[in-house]
């Protein structure tokens, strides 16, 4: 073979080495994000299994995930990077009903229930996910006890940590709400804050308030310190102070 051949050849090899690399890492990512390996530790045919099966995929900021308007597919959806907003309904009356951030699972219920999707989701910012088809998925259940365990354990948490948010905001004061959401959705900061990366439009829809209500309790926060409000962005500042509003 030709030394140029070769090189070509030996690139090839490489690049497909890495891809095959890369998929097997985000098996390994989505296996963490969907339980604890302590309860159900996946064996390497459960993770082979797991990376033959997912499907990347990249939207910009604004772009339908899913939806009855999209023409997507159904499925498992894994957010790799990026915000993922859902919501209910549209245009003046469009209700936004949750977030998706890293590591955050959706479908895999309604799949399972045989239910559609009940809302839209579309792409806060840059996005990466990682998609199980319906029929791949109900495969990896059947054929990967580790696996089903391991999402069980996934859809419990999930459950659980629904029911104790929706506790948490009934009759509870607008500032305690917000104090509890911005908590709730904050990335982690190096500073040992947090930044919520949504816009307020978002946040206010969330709590199912206007938004000039929300700017007037995000204006009152930073005033005293707990907070401070830019661009599409809310940066934690006292976290202890939030805490105490929340449970106030």
């Amino acid at each position: 073979m030709e030394l140029s051949r070769w090189s070509e050849a030996l690139r090839t090899a490489r690049a497909g080495s890495v891809t095959a690399d890369a998929t097997v890492r985000d098996a390994a990512w989505v296996a963490r994000c969907v339980g604890r390996g302590t309860n159900a530790p996946l064996a390497p045919a459960d993770v082979a299994a797991l990376a033959a099966t997912l499907q990347p995929v990249d939207l910009a900021a604004g772009a339908p995930l899913f939806g009855a308007s999209t023409g997507s597919d159904p499925g498992v959806w894994i957010i790799r990077s990026g915000h993922v907003e859902l919501s209910v309904a549209s245009g003046r009356n469009r209700v936004v009903v949750g977030v998706l951030r890293p590591g955050d699972v959706e479908g895999d219920i309604p799949l399972l229930l045989g239910l559609a999707l009940p809302y839209a989701a579309r792409a806060v910012d840059a996005v990466t996910c990682l998609h199980l088809r319906p029929a791949d998925f109900e495969e990896l259940l059947a054929r990967h006890p580790a696996i089903a365990r391991r999402w069980l354990s996934s859809v419990a948490q999930r459950l659980a940590a629904s029911h104790e948010r929706l506790i948490a905001l009934l009759g509870r004061p607008l500032p305690a709400q917000l104090a509890g959401l911005l908590l709730d959705e904050a990335d982690g900061d190096p500073d040992g804050g947090g930044v919520v990366r949504l816009p307020q439009r978002t946040l206010a829809a969330m709590l199912g308030v206007a938004r000039p209500s929300l700017n007037k309790i995000l204006k009152d926060f930073e005033r005293h310190g707990h907070v401070e409000v830019g661009y599409s962005a809310v940066r934690l500042i006292d976290i202890a102070a939030l805490q105490r509003i929340r449970s106030a």
